[in-house]
């Protein structure tokens, strides 16, 4: 019985070890007031899932979309303000 074997190294040089890398952490860390902003927006919603939203709900879910809707404008503002290629 003739054995194959791989004449290549594998397509992966470096093994994932299943923790984040320092950019992912960064990228991660930016948009984290975005992400806070739609977990408040989520929590708003939930809140109305087993009871007709009254006056407050609607309010409190009002407020929720603009935060998500000035962070998503923000982080996008911020994005196209970083300098690109590590120039400073």
């Amino acid at each position: 019985m003739n054995f194959i074997a791989a004449l290549q190294q594998a397509v992966t040089a470096v093994p994932f070890n299943g923790e984040p890398s320092d950019a992912e952490l960064d990228a991660i860390e930016q948009e984290m007031p975005l992400i806070d902003a739609e977990i408040e927006l989520l929590d708003a919603q939930i809140v109305t899932l087993d009871r007709p939203a009254n006056e407050v709900d609607q309010q409190r879910i009002r407020r929720a979309r603009n935060r998500v809707l000035a962070e998503r404008c923000n982080l996008a503002n911020r994005a196209t303000q970083s300098p690109v290629g590590g120039a400073a």
